[in-house]
C-alpha cells in the first residue's frame, strides 16, 4: 500500500483523511506540524503555502488540506478565514449572524495540495453544497455540528460515520487519489 505524509495539527482531520485514502489504497501517515497560515483571500494560496512550509520541513512527499465554510447570506463569509472565526465566535457566533436570515445556503470547499519536491504544488478541490441548521447538533467537530450537506436533513456532525458520503474533504482526496494512482504510481 502506497503511503503519503498527511500534514496538519488537526487530530480529526487526519482521521477523515486516513480513512478516505485508505478506500483507494493509500496509507497516511500523520505529521503533527503547526504550519503557518498566510491570511490572503485565496483558499489556494493558502493550500499552496502550506504545502510549501510542510515540504520544507519534512522533505518528503506531503498533502496538506486547507478548507473553508462559505455562507451565502453571509457574501461567503467565514471562507478563507474559517479556522480563525471558529476559534474566536464558533459556531454560536455563525448561528448568531444568520439570526433572521432566510437564506441559509452554504458551502464547503476543501482543497488538498501534494508537493514532492517543495516547488510544484498539486491542487485538488472538493466543494459541498448544504445549508447552515437553526441549531448547534451534538458531537463533531469545527463546523459539523451545523453544516447540513444537500440531500439530507442531519449535519455532518449528526451524520458521524456517514459524514464522508458527503464530504467535501472527501471529493477533494478522491480527485488527489485518482491522479497519484495514474501519473505517480
Amino acid at each position: 500500500m502506497k503511503a503519503i505524509t498527511f500534514a496538519s495539527t488537526n487530530q480529526s482531520k487526519f482521521y477523515e483523511v486516513e480513512s478516505i485514502l485508505a478506500a483507494k489504497g493509500i496509507r497516511a501517515e500523520f505529521a503533527r506540524l503547526n504550519l503557518v497560515e498566510i491570511q490572503t483571500d485565496s483558499l489556494e494560496q493558502i493550500a499552496i503555502e502550506k504545502a510549501r512550509s510542510a515540504y520544507a520541513l519534512l522533505q518528503r512527499p506531503i498533502i496538506v488540506e486547507d478548507d473553508g465554510l462559505f455562507v451565502s447570506a453571509l457574501f461567503g463569509f467565514p471562507g478563507q478565514y474559517s479556522s480563525y472565526v471558529f476559534k474566536t465566535i464558533g459556531n454560536d457566533g455563525i448561528l448568531k449572524l444568520l439570526e433572521g436570515k432566510e437564506d441559509r445556503s452554504a458551502s464547503f470547499r476543501s482543497l488538498v495540495a501534494y508537493s514532492d519536491d517543495g516547488s510544484n504544488i498539486h491542487l485538488f478541490e472538493g466543494r459541498v453544497a448544504g445549508t447552515i441548521s437553526i441549531k448547534i447538533a451534538q458531537g463533531g467537530w469545527g463546523y459539523d455540528p451545523i453544516f447540513v450537506p444537500e440531500g439530507v436533513s442531519l449535519t455532518f456532525a449528526e451524520l458521524k460515520s456517514m459524514k464522508n458520503g458527503y464530504s467535501h474533504r472527501k471529493n477533494a482526496l478522491e480527485k488527489f487519489a485518482e491522479w497519484l494512482a495514474k501519473d505517480k504510481i
